[in-house]
């Protein structure tokens, strides 16, 4: 899992202004929990948060914490996979809604039969998980990150390299207020919803 400490005015900054700095961090705390829990509830050798910044109340026991590297996204990405050894799944923290059930084709015991990557696209054109049975940083490193084409561009580089790819189903990631939104309705007892929830209660007030 990569993320960032969810602090005020450096995560999430794009639900501003439908939600305040401290609220946004707030909403990618509950994000980045949800997400932790989900890793903590399937079956897997060793569960790892790639981290910028510091690790907080809402780190639960049994997730290594590693150090993000310097440079683009596609750098960090490329320096988590090469901390692996054998088949891995990459992770964010903008998809609260994932649940074991939607991660469980990866972690099957035959999940690698006849498969090389596993690729799971987001609805704005990015990824929200990418699984290699043999984590090389060449797969990911020079992949332009943030852009409407970046998950296109990243399958196809899975594709030129000769693997065999097997796509889990579209999520929407959690960069605006709207997607908040649709991410809580979609997910509706996680604590992200319940963070939604109660922030729309305040405003209401």
């Amino acid at each position: 899992m990569i993320a960032k400490e969810p602090v005020p005015g450096s995560v999430k900054t794009r639900l501003t202004p439908g939600y305040t700095p401290e609220e946004a961090a707030e909403l990618a705390a509950a994000a980045l929990a949800d997400t932790l829990r989900t890793a903590l509830a399937v079956p897997a050798r060793q569960r790892v948060l790639v981290l910028e910044g510091r690790p907080g109340p809402w780190l639960p026991p049994g997730i290594e914490v590693v150090p993000q590297c310097g440079g683009g996204l596609d750098e960090r990405l490329a320096a988590a996979f090469a901390r692996c050894t054998g088949p891995a799944l990459l992770i964010g923290m903008d998809t609260p809604q994932i649940t074991p059930a939607l991660l469980a084709p990866v972690l099957r015991p035959d999940a690698w039969t006849g498969c090389d990557a596993w690729f799971g696209p987001a609805a704005d054109g990015g990824f929200w998980a990418l699984g290699l049975a043999d984590p090389a940083p060449r797969l990911v490193r020079g992949v332009p990150m943030s852009t409407a084409a970046t998950g296109a561009v990243q399958r196809q580089r899975l594709v030129d390299a000769g693997l065999r790819v097997r796509d889990l189903p579209v999520l929407r990631d959690v960069d605006t207020a709207a997607d908040a939104a649709e991410v809580a309705t979609a997910a509706p007892d996680g604590r992200f919803a319940a963070e939604v929830a109660r922030m729309a209660r305040a405003a209401a007030r």
